[in-house]
C-alpha cells in the first residue's frame, strides 16, 4: 500500500483489484491489480518482438510480470504499474503475470509503495482443483523466492 496519498486501488477501469497474493491462473483476462516493479531482466526478441521478464511485487507478494514491445523500454525499476485485464497464466511452462492481448499497463507512480519479495506467485506449483477441475489450487511451493531474480543477501 501507497503511503503518498496516491494509490489508485479500487478505482481502475474493469472491475475490482486484486492483491497479487489472491491472484490464480487461469485462460481469462481478468487480473485488475497494482505493482511496483522490482528488477528487469534483459530485453530478448521473440520473433519480431521484443520481451523481457520483471519482477514486481505488491504489500502481499511477489511475481514475474512479461513486459512486451514498447513496454520493455517504457517501465523501469520503481515504476508502480496500474494493469488492467491482465493474464496470470503459464507461458512456454513459466507462470507469468502479463497484459496479454486484451489487458492495459499505465505507470501510475513511482517508488512509493510498500512490497514484499516473498511469496513469489510464480515460483509456486498449482495443480487442478479436485472439485472444480476448470480452476486452480496450490499443491506446493517450488522456491520462496524469485529463482530467476534472487534476494540480494
Amino acid at each position: 500500500m501507497k503511503d503518498c496519498g496516491q494509490s489508485c486501488r479500487g478505482r481502475r477501469e474493469g472491475g475490482t483489484m486484486v492483491t497479487l497474493k489472491d491472484m490464480v491462473p487461469a485462460a481469462q483476462n481478468n487480473i485488475n491489480t497494482e505493482f511496483i516493479i522490482l528488477d528487469k531482466g534483459k530485453t530478448t526478441l521473440a520473433g519480431d518482438y521484443k520481451k523481457c521478464l520483471a519482477l514486481v511485487a505488491d504489500e502481499t507478494a511477489a511475481v514475474h510480470f512479461e513486459l512486451w514491445g514498447d513496454e520493455c523500454d517504457v517501465f523501469v525499476g520503481g515504476d508502480i504499474i496500474s494493469l488492467v485485464d491482465g493474464i496470470f497464466s503459464y507461458n512456454r511452462k513459466n507462470l507469468v503475470l502479463r497484459a496479454g492481448k486484451k489487458g492495459k499497463v499505465e505507470k501510475v507512480g513511482e517508488f512509493c509503495m510498500a512490497f514484499v519479495e516473498t511469496p513469489n506467485m510464480s515460483e509456486i506449483r498449482w495443480i487442478p482443483d479436485p472439485n472444480n477441475p476448470k480452476k486452480y489450487v496450490q499443491d506446493a511451493v517450488i522456491s520462496p523466492h524469485s529463482r530467476i531474480f534472487p534476494p540480494v543477501l
